[in-house]
């Protein structure tokens, strides 16, 4: 997410940082990954090497390749693994959010226009657990940060 919180514009990111979609890609590998049907579209397929699981309030949308869910609260349940990744957008993560454990945020130095927003979150909740700093270079036009964020007890 940006500074301002964005995480989307007109069904894309608003950056391009090949380095971030590498470390998105490793984490994500080989788990469930639940995402809203407009993400989910905005991709425009699977994403290979994990259990897709859409979400939608349509209960006859289908995609090829992925297992649509109806809730944030099924898809958990229809998940193959202990660990679910929630990957967007904005909405799905508002839901998400009080349910989670441990969160995995890329911080992005940059104020995009934006029409989709990472929810407020309360930090004083949160521990940073892992921190990873990434500089700019000719193929990533943005300095960021990936941190790994555990809920108190």
């Amino acid at each position: 997410m940006a500074r301002n919180r964005a995480i989307g514009f007109e069904g894309a990111l608003p950056w391009h940082l090949p380095r971030e979609l590498k470390h998105f890609r490793d984490t994500t590998l080989g788990k469930p990954v639940v995402m809203g049907r407009k993400t989910h579209e905005s991709i425009g397929r699977p994403l290979p090497g994990r259990q897709n699981i859409v979400v939608s309030r349509n209960r006859n949308y289908r995609s090829e390749g992925c297992d649509t869910a109806i809730s944030l609260r099924s898809a958990v349940e229809a998940a193959d693994g202990d660990e679910v990744m929630v990957i967007g957008g904005g909405q799905l993560y508002e839901e998400a959010l009080p349910v989670a454990d441990r969160m995995v945020l890329t911080h992005i130095e940059c104020e995009p226009r934006a029409d989709t927003w990472f929810p407020a979150w309360e930090r004083d909740d949160w521990v940073e657990t892992i921190q990873r700093e990434e500089r700019q270079d000719e193929n990533n036009r943005h300095a960021y940060r990936v941190i790994e964020y555990t809920r108190k007890a």
